[in-house]
Formats: structure tokens, C-alpha cells, sequence
């Protein structure tokens, strides 16, 4: 009983310290997820006031964030608009990974820390955090921009991609042989094919069965289908993030706008509840000791997604505000970056305060720069553009008058 009143009172104050927070953040015309983080961080484990009772809860219901951030995503875009997408943004997907994941590597070789660890962080700085993002894009309103399924098309191929570099990098981790890891990827693969071929040849089929007349019939249907599919996902070593975009895509018409409005405000409550728990769940003792090689490699890896997000809306004939907008809203990571961190600690101890001082850095930033990014480049092309226009009157100025005029 005193552990149920524990856990209550710890859960009652998060989320009240939550509205509060969201308030104070809306007051100040910006996103609270960096206020969320901040507020975890403060009441984590070596915090000024550790949680304890209400851990486990706030664990799970971080994970059910996450989940209903990637379904909402998902509810926003038929299961064609998806395979389109990943058709023509594939190049884009080359160069995010290229541009991401080498300096990661590059990073780890330097320190020393060897190649499998090099793989490691490579995930670490080349994921971007899909549900950091999804939340950035609602709070700015932006689903419906132009640039927006750009970015969610890059973010479904890094998704995607964790399919294979998941499976291939526990494999690393654990010595397991070829065979071995070639089994798990083949698994991996499968699944995610055999989902999309659902959503894209039956979609109507299971939009039909889950539609129904009563909102209480279609958020217990939806919400449980969701929470199935993703934990099959992740048993059969998919990420569950995908799995429930996914179900999203599959879902089509009035049952998907349907199921969006539903689940909108208890997507709001867990996805708080998910940023908080990444402060939580990080000492802020282990973070000084590594904070100048992750700041080092946050401000390289922030200017790499930008230029990635630039780079897939130019190839989508986006204009240049959008291309900015685009750039900013990728650079945050989180989830993804975590979970590779976790895998790898066995292997390399120290890779664990530094992707976490990475992580934390870059969550608090990827808000700012989704919002700011397109501001400064219009600010900052503007006065090179008259510096260009004043160059020649001034020179025009300083050409002397010939005697004979």
C-alpha cells in the first residue's frame, strides 16, 4: 500500500510538473521538450530529488509514447504515399548516412575504442529521433508544410535501415557467427516487408475491420492493434517504433482521421512522459567527463543533418525556406541513439556517457534549430545579398573621374 501511495504521488507530481512546464514553454513561444528533458535530468538518478517508486511505470509509459508519436506520424500518410516516398528518397537516405555515421565511426577510431565500437557510434550520431521530431512537428504545426513528408521520408528509411544495422550490430557485439547473423537479418527483413505488403495490398481490408460507429470501440481496436504489432515487432528484432508507423499507414480515411483525434491527447501525455524519463535515466555525474567530445561531435553532426535535410528537399524541388526548415527539424536524436549506446556498453564502457551527453545535447538543440534554422539562413542570405548589391556602387564610387569629362 505504501508503495502505491508512493508511486501516485511521484506520478501525480510529473505530470502536473509537466503542465506546468508546457505552459511555461508555450508562454515563451517554443517547444517543451527541451524543459521536459531538463526537468528528468534534475530528478534523475544522481538528481536533486531521485525518483524511485513510480521508475518502472514511467519506463513503460515512456515506451507507449514513443509508439503512439509513430503512429500518429503514420495516420498521416496512405501506405502509397509511403512506397512513393522511400522510392524517391532513397539517394537522400545514401547521403544521411554517409554524412551521419562517418564521423561517428571516425570519433570512436580516434579515441581508440576499435571497430566494432566505431559501428556502434556511427548508429549513435546517424539516427534521428523520430519521436523527438514528431513532437517538434506538431508543436509547430507543420504536418501539412511542404517539406514535412520529405523529412518523414528520411526519417522511414533510418528506420527502416535499423531492420538491418540492429541485427547486424548485436551480431558484432556477441561474436555470433555469419550464419547467425545472417538468420536474425533475414527475419528482420521479412517482417518489414510482409507489414508494408499488408498496408499496401489490403490497408482498405483492415480500415474496414477496425472502423467502428462507437470512439470508445475504435481507440480500444486501434490502440490494442498498435501495441501488438509493435511488441511483435520487437520480438522479432524490429524496432516497435516501426511497427506502429506502420499500422498507422495501413490505416486509411475516417478511421484513421478518427483514430488520429483519439489518440492525439493520450499521444501528448506519454510522449511527456517519454522525454522525461531519457532525463531520468541519465546521471548527470557521468556527463562533464565527456561533455567536450560530444559537444565537438554534436556541432559537426547538427551542420551534417542540416545539410542532409537541405539536400533531400532540393532533390524534392522544395524552395529554399523549406529546405532550411527541412535541414533544422532533422538534427535531434534520442531513442534510436539510446538503444545503440545500451547494446554496446559490454563492449566499450565509455561509449555510454557519451552518447548520452551526445543525446542530451542534441535533444535540447533539435527543437531550437527545427525553429530557428530557416530564420538565421534568411537573415544571414539577406545581408549577403546586399553586401553583394553595395559592392559594385562602391566601387563604382571609388573609380576616378577621367580629366577629359
Amino acid at each position: 500500500m505504501h508503495n502505491t501511495a508512493a508511486m501516485l504521488i511521484e506520478l501525480g507530481a510529473i505530470i502536473l510538473a509537466l503542465g506546468l512546464l508546457g505552459r511555461l514553454a508555450g508562454r515563451m513561444g517554443f517547444s517543451p521538450i527541451p524543459l521536459y528533458l531538463l526537468g528528468g535530468l534534475a530528478f534523475g538518478h544522481g538528481g536533486l530529488l531521485p525518483l524511485q517508486a513510480s521508475e518502472e511505470f514511467t519506463a513503460t509509459g515512456a515506451e507507449i509514447g514513443v509508439i503512439l508519436l509513430l503512429l500518429l506520424l503514420g495516420l498521416e500518410y496512405s501506405a502509397s504515399e509511403l512506397v512513393t516516398n522511400l522510392k524517391t528518397q532513397y539517394p537522400s537516405g545514401a547521403a544521411d548516412f554517409v554524412l551521419n555515421a562517418v564521423p561517428g565511426a571516425l570519433a570512436a577510431l580516434i579515441m581508440g575504442w576499435g571497430p566494432v565500437a566505431a559501428v556502434a557510434l556511427a548508429g549513435v550520431t546517424w539516427i534521428s529521433s523520430s519521436g523527438v521530431i514528431a513532437k517538434v512537428l506538431g508543436d509547430l504545426r507543420r504536418l501539412g508544410n511542404r517539406e514535412t513528408p520529405v523529412v518523414l521520408g528520411v526519417l522511414v528509411i533510418e528506420d527502416l535501415a535499423m531492420a538491418v544495422y540492429l541485427p547486424i550490430l548485436t551480431a558484432l557485439l556477441a561474436g555470433v557467427s555469419l550464419a547467425g547473423g545472417t538468420v536474425t537479418l533475414l527475419i528482420s527483413l521479412s517482417t518489414v516487408g510482409a507489414v508494408l505488403y499488408v498496408a499496401l495490398r489490403h490497408g482498405r481490408l483492415i480500415s474496414r475491420a477496425v472502423s467502428s460507429d462507437s470512439a470508445e470501440m475504435l481507440l480500444l481496436v486501434v490502440l490494442g492493434l498498435t501495441l501488438l504489432v509493435a511488441g511483435l515487432a520487437q520480438e522479432l528484432q524490429v524496432s516497435a517504433a516501426v511497427g506502429a508507423f506502420l499500422v498507422g499507414i495501413a490505416l486509411s480515411g475516417e478511421v484513421a482521421e478518427g483514430a488520429g483525434n483519439l489518440l492525439m491527447p493520450l499521444r501528448d501525455l506519454f510522449a511527456a512522459v517519454f522525454f522525461v524519463f531519457f532525463g531520468l535515466s541519465t546521471d548527470p555525474a557521468d556527463i562533464p567527463p565527456v561533455l567536450v567530445p560530444a559537444l565537438l561531435l554534436a556541432v559537426v553532426t547538427a551542420l551534417t543533418k542540416i545539410a542532409t535535410g537541405w539536400y533531400a528537399a532540393r532533390r524534392a524541388g522544395i524552395r529554399g525556406a523549406g529546405r532550411w526548415r527541412a535541414g533544422g527539424t532533422l538534427v535531434a536524436r534520442g531513442e534510436f541513439s539510446i538503444v545503440i549506446a545500451g547494446l554496446a556498453v559490454a563492449v566499450e564502457p565509455r561509449i555510454g556517457p557519451l552518447a548520452t551527453a551526445y543525446v542530451l545535447i542534441l535533444v535540447v538543440v533539435g527543437p531550437l534549430t527545427a525553429r530557428y534554422t530557416e530564420p538565421l539562413a534568411r537573415r544571414l542570405t539577406r545581408r549577403s545579398t546586399a553586401r553583394t548589391q553595395a559592392a559594385p556602387v562602391e566601387a563604382e564610387r571609388a573609380e576616378p573621374v577621367p580629366a577629359d569629362a
